[in-house]
């Protein structure tokens, strides 16, 4: 699990192909990799990668076929820029929301427009995935944990402020950008115990059950 704070960003240093799947090397120079271990989890992008080697300032992962078909991790070229955050400790603040580092979808930016030392980011929402975002809600951008602040039926708005775009990827942006999207991990439950299952009966939560215990 990871919490949508950035710690570091790294640089995709290596992009090997390994048959259907590829093996990248990232490196950065800003991550603390003192308690690092080989089999750890970093989400990359928002992209969970398991650590299957280190080096002084590195690491390698291997992503899978799966993860390619979902991700923009195909694409990507040796020096892109990447965002990085070590998987949360039950000490650590939760800062962000909850993030599981499974991309639900990719996003592409619209418009980009400057209020004040902010910036407006105006994303494409996938038809697949709008049920799962709420204005004020929270949303996951290339790992990034941010806050809707506006919505329509096929986009939604980001305001980043200055501290984020100093220290993460976004500030790279421009209109055309695709990014990884990860949708609120209580939603997805949420609808899951809303809806029925498989052979058509009704999940343990139904809209009848919480109106006949009063929460409707």
């Amino acid at each position: 699990m990871f919490t949508g704070i950035i710690e570091a960003t790294g640089k995709l240093a290596a992009v090997v192909k390994r048959g259907n799947d590829i093996s990248v090397t990232i490196d950065s120079a800003e991550l603390d990799f003192s308690d690092v271990k080989l089999g750890d989890s970093i989400a990359c992008n928002g992209v969970c990668l398991t650590v299957t080697h280190l080096g002084p300032r590195s690491f390698n992962a291997d992503i899978s076929s799966e993860t390619l078909a979902h991700t923009l991790f195909g694409h990507y070229q040796t020096g892109q820029r990447i965002n990085l955050e070590k998987a949360m400790l039950p000490t650590t603040r939760m800062g962000g929301h909850i993030v599981s580092g499974h991309v639900d979808g990719v996003s592409q930016v619209i418009k980009i427009e400057q209020s004040g030392r902010a910036s407006n980011i105006w994303l494409s929402l996938p038809a697949n995935l709008a049920r799962y975002v709420a204005a004020k809600g929270s949303v996951t951008v290339d790992g990034i944990s941010l806050t809707v602040n506006e919505l329509n039926h096929d986009a939604f708005r980001l305001t980043i402020v200055p501290h984020t775009a100093a220290h993460t990827t976004i500030a790279a942006l421009k209109a055309g950008s695709k990014v990884h999207l990860e949708v609120d991990l209580i939603a997805r439950y949420l609808e899951r115990l809303l809806s029925k299952d498989s052979a058509g009966a009704t999940g343990g939560v139904s809209m009848a059950l919480l109106s006949q215990r009063g929460f409707l």
